[in-house]
């Protein structure tokens, strides 16, 4: 696996190269307040040039203050031009107007997804009206989890993270933050979420990543079985859970943005990758 200055410059080149091959300079990107879009935002601007990055941020009705106050510093941190684009008025009409669909309903995943969504049309007339590529903010982890939203925060020209497990963007960010803070302690320090409900954690829907990822490399990159994998002393329960996701949710895979390659395995068929080589 390579070290996070290798992936660091994998990356760079990726995104470099992907824009000028697309005819585009200048890339636009949802800021959160989370990790991924944080250094998403990092590894764009070192691409393609500070003043070519935007980002929008685009809080909701679950949004909390420190995410919306991680993502303000993230561009304070690296003069990132921004706009706050709130997405609650839009979204609680959206529900009022699917109100004769949803009626005698429990909110569940379909209003997480209606947030999702809105926020992706906000981000593509951005890119439209600015001649801009919106890039994907979603890593592998996510992605092999089926955790993520079609036409949502799936949506965009380039996937930068979609063959970087979580646990290297983590990696990644303290390579980043190695000669001065570019990624805000408290982005890498929090637990990660989606806030699209209240107190959400990507652990209500995941295993941890740290558990996770070297059962997706061992399944995904050394070709193991589940059962090899078990003997290992991996919980079955969640092996199970994982091989299950990567078939279930597979036909995401067909609908996401090209994915930067970084390894020889990533989750999506190879005419669906960018690769350097």
């Amino acid at each position: 696996m390579k070290s996070a200055g290798q992936l660091y410059d994998v990356l760079i080149e990726g995104i470099s190269r992907f824009f000028k091959e697309a005819g585009k300079k200048k890339a636009v990107l949802g800021l959160s307040g989370g990790l991924d879009s944080a250094v998403v935002a990092c590894l764009a601007q070192d691409a393609l040039g500070k003043n070519n990055v935007h980002s929008l941020l685009m809080p909701g009705p679950y949004s909390t203050i420190h995410s919306i106050t991680d993502a303000l510093k993230s561009c304070s941190l690296n003069e990132l031009s921004h706009h706050i684009v709130p997405i609650d008025a839009i979204y609680h009409k959206a529900l009022r107007e699917l109100s004769s669909v949803m009626e005698h309903t429990n909110f569940d995943v379909t209003e997480e997804n209606v947030q999702a969504r809105l926020r992706a049309v906000f981000l593509m007339a951005y890119a439209n009206k600015h001649n801009t590529l919106l890039l994907c903010t979603s890593n592998k982890s996510e992605l092999a989890m089926g955790y993520g939203t079609l036409y949502g925060d799936l949506a965009g020209a380039l996937m930068v993270l979609g063959d970087v497990y979580k646990t290297q963007v983590y990696e990644l960010a303290a390579f980043l933050n190695k000669d001065r803070e570019r990624i805000p302690a408290h982005t890498i320090t929090k637990e990660p979420s989606a806030e699209l409900r209240i107190d959400q954690k990507d652990t209500d829907s995941i295993p941890p990543y740290p558990i996770l990822d070297p059962i997706l490399k061992a399944l995904v990159e050394e070709n193991r079985t589940p059962e090899q994998i078990m003997a290992a002393g991996s919980p079955p329960d969640i092996v199970s859970r994982i091989v299950q996701s990567l078939g279930k949710f597979s036909f995401k895979y067909l609908q996401v943005p090209p994915v930067l390659a970084v390894t020889q395995h990533p989750l999506l068929p190879e005419n669906k990758c960018y690769r350097l080589t």
